[in-house]
């Protein structure tokens, strides 16, 4: 799946929305939106599966906070949904993942939901577990390009729009000029291709930024205290650094601590909760919420409607699912951070 198509299914997901405000309480609003396809009734229940199912399930690696609580998060929605859930870590590494993912393929599952390292690194044995009839679900990034696989679904945020409202707020806050940086994460995976698109939306032909450095840190903190103690030697005046998650603003914000740098104003993705604690006492600018709960507890739910539903992928389930995630204000902090308590978002 190119980037053009997945902007191509955001856009197409948003204009749904749109009919159905539009047409949803109508009886011709029922009718053309149930001969398009869509079941005109506002809900249905959300079933467990009767008799217990097995899934595999695998992210990019459980040292992310963000892959830690998505693992929770697919956990609970398994028990409610009657499903036991064995975990494969991918260790931030696309060798690792593979060799995990390899063994996965060698067992039976009900349905099989995997967040890749890199795009196109598992494409062999996700063709095998796919060759044997069992449902796979791609989360967060893609899993092959456009054409490749032949997965059940995929459940992503827009990470384009995820990268330019966070650095759009960062240029705020540094009063729209300065020298600026981004960390970004692993150059193979969809999610940090967008956000670094996002970002150059932002601040590509502005004569009042510099862009002084752009390297990736592959989502790993220990490379990124690496490259901070660089980059603070480097560079004397830096005055706006974007990070691709959370996690490595934060490792950054250490070093920057222990160098008496903490003037450079930092914004991340992913709204874990001790990014969101740090926008309300001023540590970090901005975060935005890539909703791992959402991402991992659907798969869950998809997988359960795959199999006891016999839901067909591209008939009864879209071949894109949009998880959106909401920017974090200190109005709304307290809030999400409830919400992600309970898994929710």
């Amino acid at each position: 799946m190119t980037e053009k198509v997945l902007d191509g299914l955001i856009k197409e997901s948003a204009n749904r929305r749109d009919v159905f405000k539009k047409l949803g309480a109508t009886a011709l609003g029922a009718a053309l939106i149930a001969e398009a396809g869509f079941d005109p009734a506002i809900a249905q229940e959300l079933k467990p599966s009767g008799k217990p199912l097995k899934a595999a399930f695998s992210n990019a690696g459980l040292q992310a906070t963000w892959c830690a609580q998505g693992k929770q998060a697919a956990e609970a929605w398994g028990k409610l949904m009657n499903v036991e859930i064995t975990w494969f870590d991918g260790e931030l590494s696309a060798t690792k993942q593979r060799a995990t993912i390899e063994n996965m393929a060698t067992q039976k599952w009900d349905f099989v939901a995997v967040q890749t390292f890199g795009i196109g690194t598992l494409n062999e044995p996700m063709q095998r577990i796919m060759d044997a009839g069992t449902p796979v679900i791609a989360m967060d990034t893609m899993m092959a390009p456009e054409g490749q696989l032949a997965i059940h679904t995929f459940i992503a945020p827009d990470n384009v729009m995820m990268g330019s409202v966070v650095t759009s707020a960062l240029v705020n806050a540094m009063g729209g000029a300065g020298n600026i940086t981004m960390t970004q994460g692993a150059l193979g995976h969809s999610g940090a291709q967008g956000r670094a698109k996002g970002f150059h939306q932002v601040v590509d032909g502005n004569a009042n930024l510099k862009l002084l450095d752009e390297q990736p840190a592959d989502w790993d903190v220990t490379k990124v205290a690496r490259i901070w103690d660089s980059l603070l030697t480097q560079y004397p005046d830096i005055k706006g650094a974007f990070f691709h998650n959370d996690d490595m603003a934060l490792a950054a914000h250490n070093v920057m601590k222990a160098k008496n740098r903490t003037d450079i104003l930092i914004a991340g993705v992913d709204a874990m909760p001790p990014a969101v604690n740090a926008v309300l006492e001023g540590i970090m600018v901005a975060t935005v919420r890539n909703p791992s709960c959402r991402i991992h507890g659907w798969s869950v739910a998809a997988g359960v409607a795959a199999v006891v539903g016999g839901e067909k992928a591209g008939k009864d389930i879209p071949n894109f699912i949009l998880a959106d995630g909401p920017v974090i204000t200190k109005e709304t902090a307290a809030g999400h951070l409830w919400l992600q308590k309970n898994f929710l978002i």
